[in-house]
């Protein structure tokens, strides 16, 4: 899936993000603990973003072609602002409720344990 952030204000510029790209955001972890506890998404936070992705690109991860590919086309995209990390950030989130599969899905009930445990 193809996810497409408002980079500004105004709306007149947008960065694609790729699933690609959001798994590798979930592989760093490199939206944990990024936002302080007043939960503002400013310069600075993107700055925080850029120093940690920075760290990492000098790191034995550096050689991660997919975190190079989310720096060049995401985070030091020339349109990326703070208003764009927080559009990232929001669309981080929906993916990853998309990940999780549903309780249904993944525990059975009472009922259905104890009707087979019978069998």
């Amino acid at each position: 899936m193809i996810y497409k952030i408002q980079a500004n204000a105004s709306g007149t510029r947008s960065i694609t993000v790729s699933e690609d790209h959001m798994q590798t955001i979930r592989r760093y972890a490199l939206l944990k603990n990024l936002i302080d506890s007043n939960g503002i998404i400013d310069e600075t936070v993107l700055d925080k973003l850029k120093l940690n992705v920075r760290s990492l690109l000098e790191s034995d991860a550096g050689k991660d072609k997919a975190l190079l590919d989310l720096c060049l086309d995401v985070i030091y995209n020339p349109n990326m602002k703070a208003i764009g990390l927080h559009h990232l950030v929001v669309a981080y989130v929906a993916w990853e409720q998309e990940q999780v599969p549903s309780s249904k899905e993944q525990v059975p009930s009472s009922k259905e344990q104890v009707s087979s445990s019978k069998d």
